[in-house]
């Protein structure tokens, strides 16, 4: 893959017009209240995760509409808290598989809070995710998740999704392995959406979050991604809208509602963004659409000049290392 999309001159001064629901803050207030009405009903039990240095706690809580929503809490062996946290969402088709294969912030002496997203997990296996049990999931859709319910932000799945980040947020403070006062969210591509989504309705939610470190974010600037890119998951929009041709209009409406542009305006803490120039799942565009627009000053972007969606990998994962103990004011601290 060439670099398709803007230089990186212009587009570190790309700042797109992105319609903005006259609603969006009271639409996703009454979700949130909405979803309040359910008891969070916060589990955490120990189990067997076959690590020495990593004890691991089954998480449940009570997501969207009440639907249980499973995640893992990892925490350094005899660990006994309040730790800084990192809570992590998971990229598109992602899940929290078995309990071995994600905590690196564990390692890193971190409480790491991973959620589940509903209905996928199929490209992680391991354990039995998260089902999306809404009345919406059988709307009229293409294959994935990217159009189910798309002709209405009240049906929308990135709904329930983005509540569910939100109910993980309060989940997470009621472990008193977690520093409620200390927590970041992270996750690459659908993740990072997720994170930029959680971070902006954090305000919202009364919680306030210490930073935002999305990395080749995805579900930003959904009109952009859909005039430049073919790849999936962008595609399933693009390929619904070639079927339900009068559904244009109402979809991109709903759109505006889960756009990370939009979502990221209302985000008060600081963001650490990664972009690789040559992703065309998550055009570059797109990405510094959302960092360019993101509510704090205090951001900063690492570029991958030669990458696709992999984008930084390792490299970004030293960066988010830094950058966390920075944050967390853990940097001199050989005990987290």
């Amino acid at each position: 893959m060439a670099m398709f999309d803007l230089s990186l001159d212009k587009l570190r001064e790309y700042r797109p017009e992105v319609a903005v629901p006259a609603d969006l803050v009271d639409f996703w207030r009454r979700s949130i209240e909405k979803a309040r009405t359910d008891d969070l009903s916060a589990s955490f039990t120990a189990i067997d995760n076959k690590l020495a240095v990593i004890d691991t706690y089954d998480v449940t809580f009570a997501g969207f509409g009440g639907t249980p929503v499973k995640g893992w809490l990892h925490v350094p062996a005899g660990a006994t808290g309040p730790l800084p946290t990192v809570v992590q969402y998971f990229g598109y088709s992602g899940g929290r598989g078995f309990a071995h294969a994600t905590n690196l912030w564990a390692q890193a002496g971190y409480a790491h809070f991973v959620m589940d997203t509903r209905g996928q997990g199929y490209s992680a296996g391991g354990i039995v995710g998260t089902p999306d049990d809404s009345a919406y999931a059988g709307l009229n859709h293409t294959p994935g998740f990217m159009t189910a319910g798309i002709t209405d932000p009240e049906t929308y799945y990135y709904r329930r999704v983005f509540i569910d980040a939100v109910r993980a947020l309060e989940a997470a403070r009621t472990s008193p392995f977690v520093d409620p006062d200390r927590i970041i969210v992270t996750g690459a591509s659908q993740g990072g959406g997720i994170a930029i989504a959680a971070a902006g309705l954090a305000g919202l939610a009364g919680i306030d979050l210490l930073g935002c470190a999305p990395d080749v974010p995805f579900l930003c600037h959904f009109q952009r991604a859909l005039e430049i890119t073919n790849r999936e998951p962008y595609a399933e929009i693009t390929r619904y809208l070639k079927g339900f041709r009068q559904d244009v209009d109402a979809a991109l409406r709903t759109l505006g509602y889960f756009d990370g542009v939009n979502l990221g305006r209302l985000a008060t803490a600081p963001a650490l963004f990664s972009v690789a120039l040559m992703d065309a799942t998550c055009p570059p565009s797109t990405v510094f659409a959302a960092f360019n627009h993101y509510g704090s000053a205090d951001r900063s972007i690492e570029v991958y000049h030669y990458n696709e969606h992999e984008g930084g990998q390792t490299y970004q994962q030293v960066a988010q290392l830094d950058w966390f103990a920075k944050i967390f004011g853990t940097e001199s601290s050989p005990d987290r």
